[in-house]
């Protein structure tokens, strides 16, 4: 059996968390045992790794202030687990890892990169460029995007190993589901003759919230019946920042505010057209993949590998531009229900056949068995030749 650690900064909600989550609960254990380990105090996506039955350790580092004791005690996690393999995920962990492969604590490390051209703070930029320089040492870096793996090549990444495992969604849990959104449109109380546009993306720049705000009040001069529902963390009334965004522009009864949701296959359901509208940094968005899964018409950003995902099964615009966004999803209002579900089978049928979970899992299973595999291959050659120069003498 091969032993996985998966090391990762924290388990809020976000795509990286979630993927992980999906590959410990689904790995063939008669063959991996996967260990995950968070940095920071596990968050919301804890609870699903351990429903799973996976074992889970916190180093208790902090946010801000960088901690030795990290370090210490990641090194105590591997002398006690003795993983094979040691895989990252995101920068944080991707520096940790280092550390501890360099002080020759683990056989082999994995890194795994999420995401392109992300805006990050300083420090990060650093810890970034520090990487790049470093990033021949681990035996394989894994992105989930072609554009993240672009982004890394042109700022000095040259790992011995790429290896491109993109993301993989479960159409069993996500999936058109008419009772489902029957409860949440009544729950939401929104009749099923009014089109939802729904946006799940947390409050950040990246997701830019202020163009898709922009293109939903220039939308609904010409179709008042839209109403738009946005999820995500931070999207709370609370959020001064994002209320004056709306209330400026208008738009203030035909927004829904729902916050972080625990609910996503109820709440697609729910939807009549999903939007991806990110400005920068997607590699593959999750979003727009379990969108897809659910049978939704999309509209996003040509940011990241978004482009090559939807193939042609929704519509892709320029980020930043409200009057493109608001036209597309007036497209999609104008094919009618019917016109949409088609497109939304479509979407589906493109994440079934080439995203599907079993498939990703399956990358990662054979990724992790062909290291280990190569490095038993190589100590038997170096153990043979050893004892023929021994013969020889």
């Amino acid at each position: 059996m091969i032993t996985i650690v998966h090391l990762i900064t924290g388990l809020e909600t976000g795509g990286a968390e979630r993927v992980l989550s999906h590959l410990v609960a689904s790995t063939n254990r008669d063959r991996f045992r996967s260990v995950v380990v968070s940095i920071r105090e596990p968050g919301k996506m804890a609870s699903a790794i351990i429903r799973a039955g996976v074992e889970l350790r916190t180093l208790r580092v902090g946010r801000s202030v960088p901690d030795p004791r990290g370090l210490l005690r990641l090194d105590r996690v591997l002398r006690e687990v003795r993983p094979e393999i040691l895989q990252t995920w995101l920068y944080h962990a991707d520096f940790l890892g280092l550390l501890i492969r360099q002080l020759g604590r683990i056989p082999h490390l994995v890194w795994n990169v999420r995401c392109s051209d992300a805006s990050l703070s300083r420090a990060d930029i650093a810890l970034r460029r520090m990487l790049s320089w470093c990033s021949c040492v681990p035996d394989a870096v894994v992105v989930n995007s072609r554009a993240g793996q672009h982004f890394h090549e042109r700022i000095g990444y040259r790992p011995g190993r790429w290896e491109h495992v993109p993301n993989g969604f479960d159409t069993n849990e996500l999936r058109p589901d008419p009772e489902a959104r029957g409860r949440m449109r009544a729950a939401l109380a929104i009749d099923d003759e009014t089109i939802l546009i729904g946006l799940p993306a947390r409050y950040h720049p990246m997701k830019d919230h202020d163009t898709f705000l922009t293109a939903a009040g220039i939308l609904t001069t010409t179709r008042p019946e839209v109403r738009f529902a946005l999820l995500g963390t931070g999207i709370e009334p609370s959020n001064c920042a994002l209320m004056k965004s709306i209330t400026s522009r208008g738009i203030a009864d035909r927004v829904l505010l729902l916050g972080e949701r625990d609910d996503m296959a109820g709440m697609y359901a729910a939807f009549d057209i999903a939007t991806l509208c990110s400005a920068f940094g997607e590699g593959f968005p999750n979003v727009l993949g379990e969108a897809m899964a659910s049978g939704l018409p999309c509209v996003a950003t040509d940011i990241g590998d978004a482009a090559e995902v939807l193939s042609g099964t929704g519509i892709i615009v320029a980020p930043r531009d409200p009057q493109a966004l608001a036209a597309a999803w007036r497209k999609l209002i104008d094919l009618g229900a019917e016109g949409r579900r088609l497109l939304g089978d479509q979407a589906r049928q493109r994440i079934t056949r080439d995203y599907g979970l079993g498939s990703a899992i399956a990358r990662y299973e054979a990724l992790y068995s062909d290291i280990v595999a190569r490095s038993e291959a190589f100590r038997t050659r170096r153990g043979s030749t050893a004892a023929s120069t021994v013969s020889g003498q």
